[in-house]
């Protein structure tokens, strides 16, 4: 396909991508996304702090639909605005809502923030395409998987941390810190991300009609975000119910255990580079179909292996393979077209995270009806259909970038 006249390229800023700057925009990344999670090990104690509303549990489907609203609404404006200051304004709206969540009084006001939470935390994928724009091709999979394991630790030690500070103070202690931790990151990203980057003249309606052009033109996308959204919502699955299993089950264990399992998954997240580097040299697809059968071997262990030993090793490989098939195919996607890797990544993450909210929403509903074992059919099958699919669908490359 050929570029469009309403669409243009800039040089790039002659700025090097040094280890200062990757490591700024993975921490950035990770104070960003933290925010979709530190509610996850904080369910069961909100829920008793407000018995009579019982919307509590929903929270985490919540702030999962605001992040696919802001995936698809901001996100695809960073292919035509500054995305510097897109990102420092999103860190602004995420401390605005982590003020309004600590000083919420009732489920509706818990659940507006949450939202908005969600929305100003995709500030983390606006940050992702700035590094693959100053990547060189030949690194972009290890570039990428180092700043995404800033974005994945965020992910878990998310949990870790609202747990801690559950436990020996508040929820609403949580939301408090979350505020100053999202500034860190504005003023990080305003002092270090370049200005001028490459970006589209296209208006905002045609950037969002364009979504649907990309869409159908590129197979590989549709794949890689089918994939994707299967395997997060069986890791949703998981994450969202864990602290009700542990609260619930012979472990009577609280909000700071279920938080420490983000710390045992952080290996996983060790494995994020190492992915990025396979995907540069074997291709996508290999590493997307080992990634979907560790999340498949981690369901069943959870299944068959009634323990929290049994709990963590799963928990690790369900971790890798989650991130390990994340990297790879954001490699691959990225490599599709240069001026439209905004739009590129809006598509592959709101299928992704409306995979996640899915896989959310169907593990209460699992828990409440059929208690772990359920829990456990809907991971042990979604992670199955992603491998399936990753099986049958033939080798994808990249069509050539525009």
């Amino acid at each position: 396909m050929t570029s469009s006249p309403s669409s243009r390229s800039t040089t790039l800023p002659k700025v090097a991508i040094n280890r200062s700057l990757i490591f700024a925009m993975a921490l950035s990344c990770g104070l960003a996304v933290a925010n979709i999670y530190y509610n996850q090990p904080m369910l069961e104690v909100m829920a008793r702090d407000f018995p009579d509303q019982p919307a509590i549990p929903m929270i985490a489907m919540l702030t999962q639909l605001g992040y696919a609203a802001g995936l698809l609404f901001l996100v695809p404006l960073g292919d035509v605005l500054e995305r510097r200051w897109l990102i420092v304004g999103q860190f602004g709206l995420i401390a605005a809502a982590s003020v309004m969540a600590a000083m919420a009084t009732g489920a509706v006001g818990l659940m507006v923030a949450s939202v908005i939470l969600g929305v100003g935390a995709t500030a983390a994928q606006q940050i992702v395409p700035v590094a693959v724009a100053l990547a060189d091709p030949a690194r972009r999979g290890a570039i990428v998987g180092t700043v995404m394991s800033g974005l994945l630790s965020g992910i878990l030690l998310s949990r870790t941390l609202a747990g801690f500070i559950t436990a020996y103070a508040s929820w609403r202690a949580m939301f408090w810190l979350g505020a100053p931790l999202a500034l860190l990151g504005a003023v990080l990203m305003a002092r270090m991300i370049p200005l001028h980057l490459p970006r589209s003249t296209m208006s905002y309606g045609r950037l969002l009609r364009s979504l649907s052009v990309l869409w159908r033109e590129e197979p590989s996308l549709r794949r890689a975000s089918l994939i994707q959204a299967l395997l997060f919502g069986s890791f949703s699955a998981f994450w969202t119910v864990l602290a009700f299993y542990l609260a619930h089950s012979e472990y009577r264990l609280g909000a700071e255990a279920a938080g420490l399992f983000g710390v045992i998954g952080i290996v996983g997240v060790l494995a994020a580079p190492l992915a990025g580097r396979m995907a540069d040299r074997v291709g996508a697809k290999p590493v997307v179909l080992a990634g979907a059968l560790l999340v498949v071997l981690a369901w069943g262990l959870f299944e068959a292996w009634h323990s929290l030993f049994g709990l963590a090793m799963g928990v690790i490989l369900l971790d890798l393979g989650v991130q390990s098939a994340l990297i790879a195919n954001q490699h691959l996607i990225y490599g599709l077209r240069g001026e439209a890797r905004g739009r590129i990544n809006t598509l592959f993450m709101v299928a992704m995270f409306l995979g996640g909210t899915l896989g959310s929403s169907g593990a209460m509903l699992a828990w409440q009806q059929a208690g772990w074992m359920g829990v456990g059919c809907l991971g042990f099958g979604l992670a199955l259909l992603a491998l399936l699919y990753g099986v049958m669908t033939k080798g994808i490359s990249p069509s050539t970038s525009v």
